[in-house]
């Protein structure tokens, strides 16, 4: 059994308020755990208006799967119109 970690950081520049993040990052939590099977919990920066970070994880039997899944988020998020992605950080538990 393999656990991956993916710990992203993300700027919501258009974010006036914490409603506004609060509604892009929802967007985007249920949009990645709908299409790639992942859990994903905003896990910091939870009062910075324009500030998100999120942990995903994902539980298989192939390391190999795993990473290549976490690796497509990575690349959807670099092209998620609504937020930049700042930093990512893959773990394999």
């Amino acid at each position: 059994m393999v656990v991956g970690v993916l710990r992203v950081r993300l700027a919501v520049y258009e974010a006036l308020s914490l409603k506004d993040k609060r509604r892009v990052t929802k967007s985007l939590k249920d949009r990645l755990s709908s299409r790639h099977n992942v859990s994903v919990a905003e896990v910091d920066d939870l009062e910075h208006r324009q500030a998100a970070t999120l942990g995903l994880a994902m539980v298989a039997n192939e390391t190999r799967f795993v990473r290549s899944a976490l690796s497509k988020i990575v690349e959807e998020l670099r092209v998620y119109p609504h937020a930049s992605l700042l930093e990512y950080d893959i773990e394999l538990l």
